[in-house]
């Protein structure tokens, strides 16, 4: 089934542009969203019409993308997750996530934009990519850091294995002095 797009639609295309999709995806996606027009000889004959308008859409669409990808470019996010004993994450770094990171930033990315090529698993810095528009992508960072309150619990844990550890060794310092004061009598 031939549709026109009229909204950009992710892996599909761009607006104005005429694609074949299933008819389940046109009926079930497309046309509800209103994402898409039946390819049909009037509204195609419409399009040749609207092609000027559609033109300063997509250029608009183009400079905005431009715009957001020089505000996106070089900046640094950081995601806080609760880690395991292994050093691995429980879950991974969403989408949802790093956007909602971004927003904090004033940078208003969709999730559906963002690409996240490998699950992100683990601590550590990472390079993400935003695919704004057909030919515009922007490269990120995201920042993997511990939970806060999953760091505090951990130095409690280490402050009081020191302290269980000092206490140990004052009272084997105890039992030698003991042992020698008794060997001396």
């Amino acid at each position: 089934m031939k549709v026109i797009l009229n909204e950009t639609v992710k892996d599909l295309g761009n607006v104005g542009e005429i694609h074949n999709v299933s008819a389940g995806y046109a009926r079930n996606f497309l046309f509800p969203r209103n994402l898409a027009t039946l390819a049909d000889d009037s509204n195609t004959k419409a399009l040749e019409d609207k092609k000027r308008a559609l033109g300063r859409k997509i250029a608009d669409e183009k400079n905005r993308a431009e715009d957001l990808k020089k505000k996106l470019e070089g900046v640094t996010v950081t995601v806080r997750k609760k880690v395991g004993g292994s050093g691995k994450l429980f879950g991974t770094v969403t989408t949802t996530e790093v956007s909602a990171e971004l927003s904090k930033q004033d940078v208003d990315v969709e999730k559906r934009l963002i690409v996240i090529e490998r699950p992100i698993k683990q601590l550590g810095q990472f390079e993400i990519q935003a695919k704004l528009f057909d030919d515009v992508v922007a490269t990120f960072k995201v920042n993997v850091e511990m939970d806060a309150k999953q760091v505090a619990e951990e130095e409690k844990k280490l402050k009081s294995k020191k302290a269980s550890k000092k206490e140990e060794k004052n009272s084997e310092e105890d039992v030698e002095v003991s042992n020698e004061e008794t060997t001396e009598e």
